[in-house]
């Protein structure tokens, strides 16, 4: 049996930040009532239109999904355990801000099922967060913490942002440094990146953001990295680190090319030989998951707005583009060939000629047989690996 990931996207924030590109709307709070009803009304018609399915993780993204109450994060809950197999041991994931965390509600978290949280931290310093638009502070952050601990929850994740405009080495490393004092047992560390569409790109284009120097951002990367090996945190990903055991099981599902499945505005999913996404806005939404909206084929339901039937050769090229992010794991030969059916090396014959040529992959034996994965000084560069390995076929 197929296990999934279930991936649950709340799109409510209370306000949208300027760098941000997500799939989220400000000021709809008045509609999350009925969101979370649409929101259980999806899970049940998806259920229906398959086979009993192994659930193995649950992730709330947004948006920010801390603005929901405990009563309807148990409600959406309640309902997969109902209606899919809910593996008891599952990781159940939930993206916040802060600012919208209270002792008492994280405590109501936990009662619901929910046991792991990644806490949305960007920066420690108060121009940074001024910058970015992001409405806590750091004390507000050590209360979270503190308060979540207390709660019960031992599998806590920092999100940090580097590269900012203006930003220092010294500056991102006092951010890293103030983080590291609140031992989190999972970190995310993203470089800043202008997205399209973005307030943040339309300032840099009309030059009213500082650029920022690739070199300082490669030296703050580094600077990371040697951090918090010396820390005993294991990067696991080009962007993650873990102590032992706090690996974030959900993304292990992207990155491995195992099948999730999305529920709510905006929401992805996979499955092999398809890729599909819901409808975007909220009320578009709500209005396809209204009682009495007709099933439609596993995965889809009636939010479903695009699909993308997949060849053989497209899941091949994202296969690699994802292992190629695990940093210790890489690409395993034998798992791609079982489910493939053809060697890595008939395969990506020529790409893989090119990356071993500029040294920025090596084979390493497993358990299982042997694996391919970047080489340390190939995680700066990672996207020319990726780009040998996509469109190969075209």
């Amino acid at each position: 049996m197929n296990t999934y990931g279930l991936y649950l996207h709340i799109p409510f924030c209370q306000h949208r930040c300027a760098y941000c590109d997500f799939n989220t709307y400000a000021r709809q709070e008045s509609l999350l009532n009925a969101y979370v009803e649409a929101l259980c009304r999806e899970l049940k018609t998806v259920a229906a239109s398959s086979a009993p399915l192994q659930v193995e993780t649950v992730f709330f993204g947004g948006g920010t999904p801390s603005l929901m109450q405990p009563a309807q994060y148990a409600r959406i809950l309640e309902t997969i355990a109902r209606n899919y197999r809910l593996k008891p041991e599952a990781e159940i994931s939930t993206e916040a801000n802060p600012g919208t965390l209270s002792p008492t509600g994280l405590r109501g978290l936990r009662a619901a099922g929910l046991n792991r949280l990644s806490l949305g931290v960007q920066s420690a310093h108060p121009a940074e967060l001024r910058l970015l638009e992001r409405s806590h502070d750091f004390s507000a952050v050590i209360r979270s913490v503190e308060a979540a601990r207390s709660a019960g929850f031992d599998n806590l994740n920092l999100d940090l942002i580097y590269g900012l405009p203006g930003q220092s080495l010294a500056r991102w490393e006092e951010n890293l440094s103030w983080a590291l004092r609140l031992s989190p047992d999972h970190l995310s560390l993203y470089a800043l990146t202008l997205e399209q569409g973005t307030p943040f790109a339309h300032w840099a284009r009309r030059g009213l953001l500082p650029p920022v120097d690739p070199d300082l951002v490669a030296e703050m990367y580094t600077l990371a990295q040697e951090r918090l090996a010396s820390l005993g945190y294991a990067q696991y990903e080009i962007s993650n680190w873990a102590r032992e055991g706090k690996h974030c099981r959900h993304n292990l599902i992207y990155w491995r090319g195992q099948p999730y499945l999305g529920f709510g505005a905006g929401a992805h999913g996979y499955v092999p030989g398809l890729r599909y996404s819901n409808v975007l806005s909220i009320r578009s939404y709500l209005a396809r998951l209204q009682d009495g909206a007709r099933p439609r084929t596993f995965p889809l339901s009636p939010a479903a707005a695009q699909r993308q039937r997949l060849a053989p050769a497209d899941e091949t090229e994202e296969f690699m583009m994802m292992g190629l992010r695990l940093t210790h794991e890489g690409v395993s030969a034998t798992r791609f060939q079982q489910r493939f059916g053809q060697t890595l090396e008939d395969r990506f014959h020529k790409p893989l000629q090119r990356v071993f040529a500029r040294g920025l992959v090596e084979w390493v034996n497993f358990p299982d047989g042997p694996h391919l994965r970047l080489v340390p000084v190939a995680y700066l560069v990672s996207n020319q690996v990726f780009v040998e390995f996509i469109q190969t076929h075209r």
